[in-house]
């Protein structure tokens, strides 16, 4: 029933714009995580430091470890690389507290998962505590072999970008926080 002439009958609740984002930004981080973990453990088991090839020489899966940053720089620097995992890790966190756009909670979760599949392989795999040596095994022709905690950041890299090309904005002017 009309409380007042021209009202809706259907209540309306708030949009809490902020709470979806948000949601789609610890839903994606996880399926990254959990995803690469898996992965890396099945590459583990099945895998060895011969390229399988899965698509003639175009792909081959093959395990390596690097202790490094991408294209293995930085190798003996292990510790500072996982120091700064963390650090990006706390500044998404703090940048997502004022987030509304769900596109950029997506591109949030699949910067964050990828940080965190990596940062799993430095914390806990050998030789020691944030000294671990990361697990790769996609290997594509003149690119260095690569895991999909690698793939989620480079995807993050590229939805970030097309988001701020086409001005997409982490936050809508209209939402209330």
């Amino acid at each position: 029933m009309q409380t007042k002439r021209g009202t809706t009958l259907r209540k309306s609740a708030p949009k809490n714009t902020h709470q979806r984002a948000a949601n789609s930004l610890l839903a994606t981080a996880l399926a990254v995580i959990v995803i690469d973990c898996a992965s890396k453990s099945l590459a583990l088991r099945t895998l060895t430091t011969s390229p399988k090839e899965i698509i003639g020489t175009y792909l081959q899966f093959q395990l390596t470890k690097n202790s490094g940053a991408a294209f293995s720089l930085a190798q003996s620097a292990t510790i500072f690389l996982s120091l700064l995992s963390f650090l990006a890790i706390v500044a998404i966190f703090i940048f997502s507290k004022s987030i509304t756009s769900r596109p950029w909670g997506i591109a949030l979760g699949l910067l964050l998962g990828g940080i965190c599949g990596n940062l799993v392989d430095r914390t806990f795999r050998a030789p020691f505590l944030l000294h671990g040596q990361v697990i790769d095994w996609i290997r594509l022709p003149h690119w260095p072999v690569f895991n999909l905690a690698d793939t989620s950041i480079v995807v993050s890299a590229v939805t970030i970008a097309i988001l701020l090309i086409n001005d997409v904005k982490p936050r809508s002017r209209n939402d209330v926080p």
